[in-house]
């Protein structure tokens, strides 16, 4: 094969890459808007778990009809964000031990196949060693302005980016069930948790990771996603949120003001 047909053919092998990188992002909706907001506003402790949403109350603070605001609704319910019943309406879903002991367990067999396939792909250098290292830099970002949804959204994209490296599109897909509960376990955590502190775990399972070593990758993933949970007692941390809440009732950020920090 000559040095054209040689370039021809990469060019050709290229090209699909390239035209999803050109791809434009896809619009953002009303939809998403509503989904942002709650799950900020949940992130931040402004909805605390077992509130009441209300949806003509949401459609009013962001401005919108009703109509998005309930498939918003529909959506995180599906997702178990929330939970709905007669003549009790919808809650953001409570963070009880058992409810975060099942989303560990998925999260660990999950993430630890996850970080096993990346590092079989050699996932754990260069340039995809690369968009790992630039997750943390953003963790490290968040912190320094103690930017509490900011730091719940970048942990999850570093979780989300460890499972996209494993190639497998069905385990991403199931992780990504559990991506905005993660965001607000992770933003919850930070009114009791210094930044820092998930930052430095971060930094360790990076290293970790970029060391590639199976079974010690796999006791990092462990140890990562059980001191986040099993080392906070959420319900006191929800409790204390929602009694300097009420003592505060009516200063908070509006829920449209949520995601923008």
């Amino acid at each position: 094969m000559n040095t054209r047909q040689s370039s021809a053919k990469r060019t050709n092998r290229q090209a699909p890459e390239a035209a999803a990188a050109r791809k434009p992002a896809r619009r953002r909706t009303l939809v998403d808007q509503v989904v942002d907001a709650i799950v900020a506003g949940a992130a931040r402790g402004i909805i605390l778990p077992g509130d009441r949403i209300v949806e003509t109350e949401i459609a009013h603070e962001l401005s919108m009809s009703r109509v998005p605001v309930r498939e918003a609704l529909r959506l995180l319910e599906s997702q178990g964000l929330v939970v709905s019943a007669p003549y009790k309406g919808v809650r953001l879903s409570p963070v009880t031990r058992a409810r975060l002991d099942q989303l560990s367990e998925v999260r660990l067999a999950l993430e630890k196949a996850a970080a096993r396939r990346a590092v079989a792909l050699g996932k754990n250098k260069g340039d995809a060693l690369g968009a790992l290292e630039r997750k943390t830099a953003d963790l490290e970002r968040m912190a320094a302005r103690q930017d509490t949804y900011g730091i719940a959204s970048a942990d999850t994209a570093f979780h989300r980016e460890l499972c996209r490296l494993s190639e497998n599109d069905v385990l991403c897909s199931v992780w990504e069930m559990l991506a905005r509960q993660l965001t607000i376990i992770v933003g919850l955590s930070t009114l009791s948790k210094p930044m820092a502190a998930v930052v430095e775990e971060h930094r360790t399972l990076l290293q970790a990771f970029r060391r590639g070593r199976p079974a010690e990758l796999e006791r990092a993933i462990e140890e990562h996603i059980r001191t986040q949970n099993d080392a906070l007692d959420f319900e006191a941390i929800i409790a204390q949120r929602r009694r300097m809440r009420d003592r505060q009732k009516g200063s908070g950020a509006p829920l449209r003001e949520a995601a923008a920090g």
